[in-house]
């Protein structure tokens, strides 16, 4: 609205756009990952810490603050139980830990006018190298943790946070406090207090307090455990790629660089129970194209399927379709336990469907069926064989059929 005057259909364009942004990022926003329902989810937070263990300052990390977060948050079906875990590590005596930041520190240049040009190098983590190196030394860094070796029935997302005694800035890819992965969460922090980020708002630089990292931690969490998309992030179909737009990254989000909250507002909350259910429709759609599928490479379900298997296929199938139909509809009203329900439920019909199939195309047998050879075809062969004499009998007796004829003019 600012600028040059504009008419009114750059003015509707202008407000159908910001209509249509909003609408994909507060009640459409993009699936991260896709996520199944586990009726247990447990997030491990590992604290690799540097120093001695009296200088510990756990201002910034408050654990407490972060669960409680999501706690509040109700981001959580009614079957769904969330469970939050501590573990120490101290850096100096976790040879996997230092050898991951070794390895994962690269430098950059940047160049900074003062009174002359000047060139800065600058230190940062490769966040995949430090995830490839944590991935491959995962049972080893559970041993140095004292995490117990126990079979966890669900999803379990561990948060390793790098509390470095480092005096010198250390970010994630230059940028980041944390980074979540499908697998977990990379976090990290020095002693150096705050930084100057390359964003600006109103025409000012904005301020990264490096040592406070509750915030990034719980937008971290919602991406790997829930899929939730940061709210700069929207995937567009038109463009088949990622667009980034932080128009909506302000005010009550855990995301981008803008806020300063780290609560969560309707559209994470949404979004975090939109996933799963989204996660579940998409495979159960998938599943039943699967069936078709087999049934189409078998002949049809006619042939292969038995009246009384056939009979209860299509009731099967009816009572599948008539669940989908009702979870959608009570995803659009935003009843999600409903919606929970019906795709639980329709779970236990496909899976009847599979078996139907599957039974019956384990009971075909091979057979061999050989046919008569057909009757010789005597008229087509004495018709064409007269027809060649004729032709041939005319062809020789010319001379003397056609010279009468010659005579007569």
């Amino acid at each position: 609205m600012n600028g040059r005057p504009k008419g009114d259909r750059s003015i509707s364009a202008d407000l159908a756009s910001i209509v249509m942004s909003s609408y994909n990022t507060f009640l459409a926003p993009s699936l991260r990952i896709p996520v199944g329902f586990d009726e247990k989810l447990v997030v491990e937070f590992v604290h690799v810490y540097g120093g001695d263990e009296k200088e510990k300052d756990l201002k910034g990390l408050d654990w407490k603050l972060i669960e409680k977060r999501f706690r509040d948050g109700n981001v959580l079906f009614r079957d769904q139980k969330l469970e939050f875990r501590v573990y120490e590590v101290k850096y100096d005596e976790c040879s996997i830990c230092s050898f991951a930041v070794s390895k994962s520190i690269n430098s950059y240049t940047s160049r900074f006018l003062f009174d002359n040009y000047t060139l800065i190098v600058s230190e940062y983590l490769d966040s995949k190298r430090l995830h490839q190196i944590l991935s491959d030394n995962r049972d080893e860094m559970r041993k140095i943790a004292g995490i117990p070796e126990e079979e966890v029935f669900g999803r379990v997302v561990p948060v390793y946070v790098f509390d470095l005694d480092y005096t010198s800035l250390l970010m994630l890819d230059r940028y980041h406090q944390s980074v979540a992965f499908k697998d977990m969460v990379i976090a990290v922090r020095t002693r150096n207090t705050q930084t100057v980020s390359d964003y600006s708002c109103n025409g000012r630089h904005v301020f990264v307090h490096t040592r406070e990292l509750e915030r990034p931690i719980v937008g971290s969490v919602l991406q790997s455990m829930w899929g939730v998309s940061p709210t700069h992030l929207n995937w567009s179909p038109l463009h088949n790629s990622t667009l980034v737009d932080y128009t909506w990254s302000m005010g009550q989000t855990p995301f981008g660089p803008f806020s300063q909250i780290s609560s969560l507002s309707f559209v994470q909350k949404d979004a975090a129970k939109r996933n799963v259910l989204l996660t579940s429709l998409n495979y159960s759609v998938s599943s039943a194209l699967d069936v078709l599928q087999s049934l189409e490479t078998h002949g049809g379900d006619r042939n292969l399927l038995k009246p009384k298997q056939h009979v209860e296929f299509v009731q099967r199938w009816n009572l599948f379709k008539y669940k989908l139909n009702k979870a959608v509809s009570a995803l659009s009203h935003l009843d999600y336990e409903m919606a929970l329900f019906y795709l639980r439920s329709s779970d236990h019909d496909l899976f009847a469907i599979h078996s139907i199939v599957y039974h019956a195309s384990q009971e075909i047998e091979a057979s061999l069926t050989c046919f008569k050879d057909p009757p010789f075809p005597w008229f087509s062969v004495s018709t064409s064989a007269v027809a060649f004499i004729a032709i041939s009998y005319v062809y020789a007796k010319r001379d003397k059929l056609f010279r009468n004829k010659r005579k007569q003019f």
